[in-house]
């Protein structure tokens, strides 16, 4: 339904482009009522709410661009509307500084949250105005421009002038109409200010910039030989391999990978997947992602085309079982089903029901009951990494290097970092990777007192470590991310839709 629901609003945007002025004279065509819909979207799920709020940023990076000077300039004749918009673009970047600070202090302070909420209604009717004013300069000048273009009616358009000149243009009657919705603005905009300091939010700004004192600062040179190292799940990947290597023909074989979210589930299963003596053992691979909506027949329909490209698209399940099971008749096959949910053992029965002898599933799961119903061969469960492999992991995407030899100043703290990733591969991975382009010890320190550690993950099904690298990317990736989160998961974009 949310794909469809997509698919409407992009047509619609499509239809604004052609039918509504506005959509071709604005440079930004796009992205505000864009990011308004998705952070509405957003809101109403409160495990997804911080990426709206976190968005903001974006969001005012856009109202305080190109949209807010246009404003200015088609209301420079107007003496009561310019000192206000000038206030605006005083003001805007002023709370638009703080946002950060503001984001993490939410967590605790109810009057912070509401804070961010009201300004996030703030920065839609903001939207609003400057759009109506866009649309209006547009339509003006389109007047004009007509009027120029007929030269046969010279004398009306230097009659038009002439009245003009005497009488109120209706674009000035617009101005006067807007006094009030733009002083409303204002007002709001200094009651946040007002709050903002009553509030205590300040800017966060780079401890390179703010520190008279000369830092440690990170140098990068000590690199790693070739690829990156996986860490942590020797034991597992090989024992797996073992066990696919070995197995025979009589029958199909179930191996499981359990563990919470972030553990490495899908990493160890890749691993195993693309090893070069899996390769030689099996004539055929294939991989899907399963996650929430287990649909035999876009499952069915996925394999088929992994293994045979050339096959048509069909929404009958029995015909795409008997081609899949000609297709596999006589050949060792591994089938890698990655992220299943479903906990009905006859959806998992329909599904297997094509796949003979030597066939082989790899299946990943978080929940233990999933591992139960696919009837293992041999069930691994992923514990917790030591803080020894979740400090290597780390290195390698904070300092591209195996250890800290090289950046002894920053060992102690990134250590304590460590210790919070709770043993998490994937948290140790996305905290390294963040560091990687904060240079400085104060930055690093920052990232280890920052309140976000502190939310319990039950609270919103986001890792603190994950939750923190999205906090700190620039906001037009923010931008982006909210943009991606409106579609399913394991949706797969085409190019130039992330480019839009």
């Amino acid at each position: 339904m949310l794909q469809g629901y997509c698919a409407n609003f992009f047509n619609f945007l499509k239809f604004c482009r052609f039918h509504f002025p506005f959509f071709l004279f604005c440079s930004l065509t796009f992205h505000f009522g864009f990011v308004h819909f998705s952070l509405h979207l957003l809101s109403h799920n409160s495990t997804m709410s911080v990426i709206g709020e976190a968005a903001l940023s974006g969001f005012l990076d856009l109202l305080v661009g190109k949209s807010l000077d246009s404003a200015l300039n088609f209301v420079a004749d107007h003496n009561q509307l310019h000192q206000q918009l000038k206030q605006w673009q005083s003001i805007l970047p002023d709370i638009q500084a703080v946002l950060d600070d503001a984001e993490e202090k939410q967590i605790k302070n109810m009057g912070v949250k509401k804070w961010l909420e009201d300004l996030q209604d703030l920065a839609y009717d903001v939207d609003d105005i400057l759009d109506e004013f866009a649309y209006e300069e547009f339509r003006f000048n389109l007047q004009d421009t007509q009027a120029q273009a007929r030269p046969s009616k010279i004398r009306k358009f230097i009659l038009d002038r002439i009245i003009r000149s005497i009488f109120p243009p209706t674009s000035f009657q617009f101005k006067n109409s807007m006094i009030t919705k733009v002083k409303d603005i204002t007002d709001r905009l200094n009651s946040l200010t007002t709050r903002r300091s009553s509030l205590g939010l300040s800017e966060i700004l780079s401890h390179a910039a703010t520190s008279k004192v000369k830092q440690p600062r990170l140098q990068p040179t000590s690199v790693l030989d070739g690829v990156v190292e996986y860490v942590g799940r020797h034991k597992e990947k090989t024992e797996m391999i073992d066990l696919l290597k070995g197995n025979n023909l009589n029958g199909v074989s179930v191996l499981s990978i359990v563990g919470m979210g972030g553990m490495g589930k899908t990493t160890l299963a890749q691993l195993i997947y693309n090893d070069a003596t899996i390769n030689e053992s099996f004539d055929l691979k294939a991989w899907v992602c399963v996650s929430d909506n287990f649909d035999a027949i876009a499952i069915t329909g996925t394999i088929l085309k992994s293994i045979d490209p050339d096959s048509r698209d069909e929404n009958d399940l029995n015909l795409l079982q008997v081609k899949l099971k000609e297709k596999l008749s006589g050949k060792r096959f591994l089938l890698v089903l990655d992220d299943i949910w479903n906990e009905n053992y006859n959806d998992w029965t329909i599904l297997r029901s094509p796949f003979g002898a030597g066939t082989t599933f790899i299946v990943t799961t978080r929940l233990q009951i999933v591992s139960s119903i696919v009837d293992p061969l041999k069930a691994f469960h992923l514990e917790k990494l030591s803080d020894d492999d979740c400090l290597s992991i780390f290195t390698q995407d904070a300092l591209k290097a195996r250890n800290f030899d090289g950046h002894p100043q920053f060992k102690e703290i990134g250590e304590k970092i460590i210790r919070r990733c709770n043993g998490l591969p994937l948290a140790a991975k996305a905290i390294g990777s963040l560091l990687l382009i904060l240079k400085y010890h104060g930055e690093w320190e920052r990232i280890y007192e920052s309140e976000i550690w502190n939310l319990p993950e039950e609270q919103c099904g986001i890792i603190p470590a994950l939750r923190l690298s999205y906090h700190h990317l620039p906001s037009y990736l923010k931008r982006c991310f909210a943009y991606c989160s409106i579609l399913p998961k394991d949706y797969e974009f085409e190019e130039e839709e992330i480019i839009l």
